[in-house]
């Protein structure tokens, strides 16, 4: 059978007892995919070997490396009993070890180029998200951004958005009439999660120069993609900031991409590793959004691939979006575990029946998987069970040396390095201030060649004051006697008045008896 390890037209995956292969159809690759399965059973290797395979294409790739072994795939890979016998029992006749073209990202810039982004780029939903904030909390983050966009002032950094806050608070009044009710007990908890998220290291990389979504797609002299690597190890402490930051950087594929309908082979395949995180504790107006991207970012050239323990994992409005599978072996010691179980057997066209495919998936060695790819047709083929052929590159992490030699070469080197403090919100509203205070001072200077009276305007309109109050005045003006006569003649008169009504009012009631 011919080998298509060097096919560029499809990526293969594996191939069953009977040397009948499993591949994905480069033209179907953006039609997005899953690769699930139990702590240990191979997924990591699933994923190494597609992402290498996908470069050696031409296609880029983008994968966050949770445990730091899958930079391995920088490195020729080295031969051993194992990896011979497989290939040997697989018959793959070119199969040789050799190393990707990789560039290696860390938002902290530890590990890789600094990968930052600003506060905009964030936006409120996400940065929402990411500190924990409730549903009214958000509410009062999308004003503050909102505050910021009509007064242009630009948040780049974390500090611009403590500008905001202190912005607000100084003027709320106005603000209120504007915006409506900002309530500043919530206001409040943001400002101090926002100095927590900021001691926990967010000022590393929230900031400029920010990234730019094309890096991602540089190619090398010879036609192959780039795997771009964002090394995760410190990342995933904090697993809502890591699968927020993998979702932004998803979003803003989508966003900024032109369409380009179905093409030959992706532009992207970007790996999604630790999927669950994503969909954990995820509103609905936020899966909303993810389903949203899932379903149309194939036609911008992107296949998204999630990378999780269980099917279950993903919600089925994003499962059903996921052509290309690759299931290893789930183990089901609880009732949960057997529920879902059944439903990732139910979710493949078998010719088995639902409980033989339950049997299959649960007795799987590590290395095996039952795989479903879509067909030219865009139709899922019949599940096989397949041997996953072994990378072509290193298993395994690489030394600091190795690394560091990677990033001295990569086309990035120097670009991310220095972090750079351009004027926005903090240094705007600083001017601002300074003004204003110039302003006071230069007053309190007037006011001191006019200590008894204040300015020379204050002068001036003081005195047209007192002429009109003057002129309405003088022609009223009575003596100290003169008032004390008329107040005697009000009193009198006023009680002439009462008698007088008296007597005829009882006048009218002797009239009546009568």
């Amino acid at each position: 059978m011919e080998n298509n390890t060097q096919n560029l037209n499809q990526i293969l995956i594996g191939k069953s007892e009977n040397l009948e292969e499993a591949s994905i159809l480069l033209n179907m690759a953006n039609r997005h995919g899953l690769i699930s399965g139990a702590t240990g059973s191979g997924k990591t290797v699933t994923l190494q070997v597609l992402a290498e395979s996908f470069a050696r294409c031409g296609v880029n790739v983008f994968a966050a490396d949770v445990k730091g072994d899958l930079a391995g795939v920088s490195q020729k890979g080295v031969m051993n009993p194992k990896i011979e016998s497989r290939v040997e029992s697989l018959k793959l006749e070119d199969y040789q070890n050799e190393g990707s073209n990789v560039i290696f990202w860390d938002i902290f810039g530890k590990q890789g180029h600094p990968l930052r982004i600003t506060v905009t780029d964030i936006g409120a939903n996400l940065l929402s998200r990411i500190l924990g904030l409730s549903d009214t909390q958000e509410q009062v983050l999308e004003l503050i951004f909102l505050i910021a966009k009509d007064k242009n002032l630009p948040l780049i950094d974390l500090k611009d958005l403590k500008a905001l806050f202190d912005l607000v608070l100084e003027d709320l009044d106005n603000i209120k009439v504007k915006y409506g009710y900002i309530a500043t007990q919530s206001l409040g908890v943001i400002q101090r999660k926002v100095v927590n998220f900021n001691e926990q290291g967010a000022d590393d990389f929230i900031g400029e120069p920010s990234f730019k979504i094309n890096d991602l797609f540089q190619k090398s002299k010879d036609g192959k993609g780039y795997i771009n690597i964002l090394d995760s190890r410190i990342l995933m402490n904090d697993k809502r900031l890591y699968s927020s930051f993998l979702l932004w950087l998803l979003s803003k594929l989508f966003e900024e991409l032109d369409e380009v309908g179905d093409m030959e082979k992706p532009k992207l395949v970007f790996f999604f590793d630790e999927a669950h995180l994503l969909f954990k504790d995820a509103s609905a107006t936020l899966l909303e959004k993810i389903e949203k991207v899932v379903r149309l970012i194939r036609s911008k050239g992107v296949g998204v691939y999630f990378v999780t323990q269980n099917p279950k994992d993903v919600p089925d409005t994003v499962l059903s979006q996921l052509g290309n599978r690759v299931q290893h072996v789930l183990r089901a010691y609880t009732p949960d575990e057997q529920k879902a179980l059944k439903s990732a057997a139910k979710s493949y066209r078998s010719e088995l029946s639902v409980d033989e495919v339950q049997n299959l998936i649960s007795s799987l060695a590590v290395g095996e998987a039952l795989v479903s790819t879509l067909d030219k047709k865009g139709v899922p083929q019949i599940a096989k069970k397949v041997t996953v052929v072994p990378p072509r590159s290193l298993m395994g992490a690489i030394t600091d040396e190795q690394r560091k030699d990677i990033l001295k070469t990569s086309p990035f080197n120097g670009i991310y390095d220095e972090k750079i403090d351009n004027e926005s919100a903090f240094e705007i509203l600083q001017k601002q201030y300074k003004e204003a205070s110039d302003n006071d001072s230069k007053n309190e200077k007037e006011n001191d060649k006019f200590p008894s009276k204040g300015t020379k305007k204050d002068v001036e309109f003081k005195e047209i004051k007192d002429k009109k109050i003057s002129s309405k005045t003088t022609s009223t003006k009575y003596t100290k006697t003169e008032r004390m006569i008329l107040s005697s003649l009000r009193s009198f008169l006023r009680t002439i008045g009462k008698e007088a009504i008296k007597i005829l009012l009882g006048s009218f009631s002797k009239k009546g008896r009568r």
